[in-house]
């Protein structure tokens, strides 16, 4: 996943940049930069690798350096940006929050047009950024080829384009990722985390809607394409990655969260499921648990807590066996809250199942009589074709696709019969929950159910992609 932060301002922007960019820290884990416009110097840019490193220490000493009125940074998963292109549209700085999934075939177009090379990545991948701005540059106008690599990447693109003048900032097609605007006495920003401005002295301005794309000058903000009509804004915005104190489309991520809490212990109240108290995974179970707890009239506990002066992001390496290394590393078991106790732990999601299974077991080892899971969303059954947030790298890591195999006795399993197993209604579903509790060893296992989270965030579900749940885009 990346974010990225952007500002146009009648005085100097690095101080709002730097610290704007930096509030997107839990969105990436291997790289950031920043570039700056001057009107005398023109563009200056730094990039470096956090993999081992925060943002603002890598850089303190650029942005001593930098100056000027216009900025866009980003912290980025794996591709190095912003870019600096330069074209027949002009020079322009670029970054983007993109999945292309049709990245050969817009390559082989664009060769076929002219376009003589991309520099390869380390891995021999193309950065995906650089593919954007070459869709863009096929065009006569910024505007025209922002619209056109909308239309034709597969996957999702939302970016921001700085020129000499000013910041085009572009939503996704279907709005799958959110673009915030700022404003202060000085000018705007705009961003992907509507908190990061906050404690710089902007107050929210607007949302762009699916597809819109603005021009953000000092000011003001011109439209200069419009917002399209459909809407498949990620869910996993409010249940996993968006930060708390965030929010989206009208709706902040805590309360969406605190919902959701609200909606499992009802549910676990009909049950008649019991536990002594209630806990969160640290840090994106928390606001679910509270929910639960406060509706159920369960004391909500810390058993354990997270260890975070050295690692700050549970998914900082970019190797998986690190992370889950690193994931058990920084739960600390407080045995006093543990020994004896039947826990109820929230967690917002289960992917391969690895982590959880190694924090019940750490439960256990503590004392614990019980471990009750309630994962805060759907069980997960197909891998995101839209967005590279996802802990998993194919379907067939995930531990719901592994069960299946299991049931069905075969990997090849027909999209009708998969689609019996994103049914909670059905004795497939059940048998699924039921070999993932065996495995990892929960005293019972229930996901909150899809019609229940929707309804928890507050959208019609129209406007929701669910794929990643339900397979349905």
């Amino acid at each position: 996943m990346s974010g990225f932060f952007g500002v146009a301002s009648k005085e100097d922007c690095v101080f709002d940049l730097f610290y704007g960019t930096d509030y997107h820290s839990h969105l990436g884990t291997r790289r950031a930069g920043m570039t700056v416009y001057d009107r005398e110097k023109g563009f200056d840019r730094a990039i470096h690798s956090i993999e081992s490193s925060h943002f603002r220490p890598k850089f303190e000493k650029d942005i001593k350096n930098m100056q000027g009125n216009l900025g866009i940074g980003c912290i980025s998963d794996y591709e190095p940006q912003p870019l600096i292109v330069r074209s027949h549209l002009g020079t322009y700085a670029i970054t983007t929050v993109c999945k292309i999934n049709n990245t050969d075939e817009i390559v082989k177009d664009l060769f076929k047009s002219g376009t003589s090379h991309f520099l390869e990545m380390s891995g021999g991948d193309i950065n995906p950024t650089e593919l954007v701005a070459a869709l863009i540059n096929s065009r006569d106008t910024i505007t025209e080829g922002i619209r056109y690599a909308q239309d034709i990447i597969q996957g999702s693109m939302t970016m921001l384009l700085m020129t000499g003048k000013g910041i085009y900032a572009a939503r996704d097609k279907y709005g799958r990722t959110p673009v915030e605007i700022g404003k202060n006495e000085k000018g705007y920003c705009v961003c992907f985390e509507s908190f990061s401005f906050l404690n710089l002295g902007y107050t929210f301005e607007r949302e762009l809607g699916p597809g819109e794309i603005v021009f953000i000058t000092p000011g003001g903000i011109e439209v200069a394409a419009p917002a399209l009509k459909d809407m498949r804004i990620c869910s996993f915005l409010w249940i996993y990655y968006g930060f708390t104190a965030s929010t989206y489309e009208g709706l902040n991520v805590e309360a969406v969260r605190y919902r959701c809490g609200q909606a499992l212990a009802r549910r676990d109240m009909q049950r008649g499921i019991t536990p002594d108290c209630v806990a969160g995974v640290p840090d994106s179970g928390i606001a679910h648990a509270v929910g639960y707890s406060n509706q159920a009239g369960i004391p909500y506990e810390r058993p354990f807590v997270k260890y975070t002066a050295t690692w700050p992001r549970s998914f900082m390496p970019p190797f998986q066996d690190r992370r889950d290394l690193i994931a058990k590393m920084k739960l600390i078991p407080i045995s006093e809250l543990i020994q004896g106790k039947r826990l109820l732990l929230i967690d917002d999601s289960i992917v391969r199942g690895t982590q959880l299974r190694e924090t019940t077991e750490y439960l256990y080892k503590s004392g614990a009589r019980e471990v009750h899971i309630r994962p805060a969303c759907p069980p997960l059954v197909y891998g995101c074709k839209y967005l590279n947030f996802s802990r998993s790298n194919s379907e067939a890591e995930l531990i719901t696709r592994r069960m299946i195999e299991k049931l069905e006795g075969t990997a090849d399993v027909t999209p009708e019969r998969l689609q019996r197993y994103t049914d909670p209604d059905s004795e497939e579903y059940k048998a699924m929950l039921e070999e993932i509790r065996k495995q990892l060893h929960f005293t019972t296992l229930h996901y909150h159910r899809l019609d229940d989270m929707v309804e928890a965030i507050g959208m019609k579900p129209c406007d929701l992609c669910t794929y990643c749940w339900n397979g349905k885009e």
